[in-house]
Order: structure tokens, then sequence, then C-alpha cells
């Protein structure tokens, strides 16, 4: 979990072992927090300690969706790596105690999954989720594999309100500021449409996290960003950092 708001950020994203994991057909559990489908959606339970300054978090997150979608496609050439959203045009609530925070609006989901880890088949990636004017959702997924391992790959999908998809074919890639840990990152923009970054949400050794202003269709778009460096990921300094961010319990 990743909070951000006013009162700083809070991150939350421990490592449980199997005795802490109860998982049903629709309901998933982790440690205290947990997550249950229902017909109107999804509700999230969070009740954690963020890291590396220990905090408590605890609070709800309530997921309206109109439509689930079953749009799956590879990230890389053999198939290893999977990725889709689940709810790409939705609405939620959040409601939370600690801190105490509550707003609701548009928001969007998805899932990646995998059968080796990251390391094996990428390089890096840039991606980026913008609401339409329309209310659908514009998704592009901008992949570098790991050098001998195929061409890039660019997955470009508007996402209806209903859960129909379909493809477009993403701008050329503009360049952004690098990251304060010098990691470089780009976004496909229209033509003649320089994106512009308007705030920073993550900024890591590895991965950076952003809100742009870009070209999307035509539309000036504000749109979530991301940039992941694997090389970086998996770096000897990286690993020695990881546990101060990602704690381990029973």
């Amino acid at each position: 979990m990743a909070l951000y708001g006013q009162g700083g950020s809070y991150w939350a994203m421990t490592e449980r072992g199997r005795s802490a994991i109860q998982r049903s057909e629709r309901e998933y559990s982790i440690g205290r927090s947990r997550m249950a489908w229902a017909a109107d959606g999804l509700t999230v339970d969070i009740d954690e300690v963020s890291a590396p300054i220990p905090r408590r978090v605890r609070g709800r997150v309530r997921l309206h969706t109109e439509a689930v979608c079953n749009f799956l496609t590879t990230l890389d050439s053999a198939g290893r790596h999977r990725w889709g959203p689940i709810a790409p045009s939705a609405r939620v609530e959040v409601e939370f105690e600690r801190p105490e925070l509550t707003w609701s609006g548009c928001a969007y989901m998805d899932a990646n999954q995998g059968n080796e880890p990251i390391e094996r088949a990428f390089h890096e990636w840039d991606w980026s989720r913008a609401e339409m004017a329309d209310g659908s959702t514009a998704v592009i997924y901008d992949v570098r594999p790991k050098p001998g391992l195929g061409p890039d790959r660019i997955i470009a999908q508007r996402f209806a309100p209903d859960g129909s998809h379909s493809p477009f074919t993403a701008a050329a890639r503009q360049p952004l500021p690098r990251s304060a840990w010098g990691i470089a990152r780009t976004m496909r923009s229209d033509p003649g449409v320089l994106p512009r970054m308007t705030q920073s949400l993550e900024d890591g050794p590895f991965y950076a996290r952003s809100v742009l202003s870009a070209g999307v269709l035509g539309e000036r778009v504000t749109a979530m960003h991301e940039t992941l460096n694997v090389p970086r990921l998996v770096s000897w300094p990286v690993r020695l950092m990881l546990p101060w961010r990602m704690p381990r319990r029973g």
C-alpha cells in the first residue's frame, strides 16, 4: 500500500509467511489486512505499519466497478509475464482512521503475474494510465526487454466503462526529466504536446511514480506514470536497502 497526501506519504509492503495468508473464492487476507469481492465491487480493509518510519495505517478502500474487464496480454516474447486491467474505469471511496483522511474519485485496478522473476525478461518499462473525456481509460505499456530477448513491446489499449477495449497506436516517446536517483524516463505523448511532470509521488533507486500532463489520442490528459529500472532493482545496494522498506514478518 502506498498512500500519498498533504501529511506526507505512507508505505506498507510487509512480506509475510504462508501462515499469515488466507484465501477463498472471494476473500484474500494477509496478516490483519483483507480484501473481499461483493456484488457492488471490492472492499479492502488495511491495518498495517508503515516503513521505514513505523506508523499505524488503518482504513478502508471501496472500489465500485461498472464492469470487470477480461483483457489479458503477455509482456514478453516467451509469454511468461502477463498483465491485464480488472477494473480500468471505476470509482473509489477512501476512509482512513490513521492518518485521518477521506476522499472519493475515479479509480483503476489491474494485475501483473509471472512464472519467473522479472529480471530474467526485462530491462525497463514506462507505463501510463489516463482518464479520457468520455470516461474511458487509455493505458500505454512501453516495455524494453532484456538485451537479446526480442524487440520492444508496446501495448496501447483504450478501455470503456463497460469493460470493452480497443487498441490504438501510441505516439513516439518523448523524454521526461530524470528522477532524483538518475532514472531515465519517457512518455508517449501526442506530437507537439510535451509531457510535463505535475507531481512526483515516488522517487526511489529503481522505481519512480509521477503525475503528468500529456497528450493522448488528441486530448490533453492527466496521467499516472511509472518507470521501472530492473538492473537497479536487482543490484546489491538496492537489495541491501529493500528490507528497510519491505520488512518480513510472520
